[in-house]
């Protein structure tokens, strides 16, 4: 895949600077301190859209990459406390985020907490290619003074995210002690939460638990894989379990011990059943069943009905920042996703 014009302006950056040119700092990481030594390159692949081992490496050759405030060696390990920057010859987009007025589904707040059921198709805060009319937009109109997490500007609120195409609940901190309680929960992996899922075929097993660690596709950073090691990757922990299954198709019930990116949909790929039209992990075709006329028009007919990966982000508990009790919040399905289920219960139904 040929690379967009905002990578091609980045490895510019890195491969045409001058030593004497000012450089603007677009990046201050700080590693957590239970950070074990990890590569550089790695360390920051994990965390920074569109970066590849070799911008990396030509950024730190260039001395644009540097760890607290000093040139480091391309094969330099991150540690705890690290402060890890990344600059370029132009200044960093003003992180000050647009305000607009786009309605919250809100399923409970107060003066701490705001709790949200996000529809399918909205970005949750702003990035490369979506700096508008994402969920952050619409909590700078709604909310005044929302903390950011630090290393997180331009994020007020947020303490986690769900994809684009999911649906479901998120937290939203409105103060900073809600902030540091609740990041300390998600990095403790205390915070309970399930998603519902339809995918492709029927697990084996009725229960069980996906442990493998992702990390990024070496071909394609937009997709997670799992990987051999925990020096490859991140350690990710999915619990499954069948709710319901349509002998084509399956609905599961997942609950994430551990929180990585797109670890469902990476997790169900990996079992072999990848979520039903989920199309950057496969399943936006015919895994299971015959390619007769008939069916596949009732596939392609789900498909329209919901045209998206097949995941909502169920229930969300946690404790309460203030009166430190667990707290629970349920979003029923939505209707796309009801929609479908029921369609192919009528095909298992009628189709015997």
């Amino acid at each position: 895949m040929a690379p967009s014009s905002k990578e091609k302006e980045m490895k510019e950056d890195w491969e045409e600077s001058e030593e004497n040119e000012e450089l603007f700092e677009h990046h201050r990481i700080v590693a957590d301190p239970g950070q074990s030594a990890l590569r550089v390159d790695k360390f920051l692949m994990d965390r920074l859209q569109n970066a590849t081992r070799n911008k990396i490496q030509q950024g730190i050759q260039q001395g644009f990459i540097k760890v607290n405030d000093k040139e480091i060696k391309p094969n330099y390990k991150v540690r705890p406390a690290d402060v890890v920057t990344v600059s370029f010859l132009e200044p960093p987009r003003d992180e000050d985020v647009k305000a607009e007025n786009i309605p919250l589904n809100i399923v409970f707040e107060d003066s701490d907490v705001l709790v949200v059921n996000k529809e399918a198709g909205m970005v949750v805060h702003p990035a490369y290619n979506n700096w508008s009319g994402t969920l952050v937009n619409a909590l700078v109109y709604h909310f005044e003074n929302l903390p950011e997490m630090k290393g997180n500007a331009g994020r007020p609120g947020l303490v986690h995210r769900i994809d684009k195409d999911t649906s479901g609940l998120l937290v939203i901190a409105k103060n900073e002690t809600a902030m540091e309680s609740l990041a300390r929960q998600f990095y403790d992996h205390s915070i309970e939460r399930t998603y519902y899922a339809l995918v492709w075929g029927e697990p084996s097993e009725l229960k069980g638990t996906i442990d493998k660690p992702l990390a990024r596709h070496p071909k394609d950073r937009r997709v997670v894989t799992v990987v051999e090691s925990e020096e490859e990757g991140k350690r990710a922990i999915t619990h499954y379990e069948v709710l319901e299954s349509f002998r084509y198709v399956t609905l599961l019930k997942c609950n994430l011990e551990t929180g990585r990116t797109h670890q469902i949909r990476a997790h169900m790929k990996y079992l072999g059943h990848p979520l039903f039209n989920d199309a950057m992990y496969g399943g936006d075709k015919i895994m299971k069943g015959t390619v007769f006329s008939k069916y596949r028009a009732f596939v392609d007919n789900c498909f329209k009905i919901m045209p998206r990966q097949s995941l909502h982000a169920r229930s969300l508990g946690f404790v309460h920042p203030t009166t430190k009790k667990h707290v629970q919040f349920v979003s029923e399905l939505p209707e796309d996703f009801t929609t479908v289920l029921e369609k192919w219960r009528h095909y298992v139904q009628y189709n015997d």
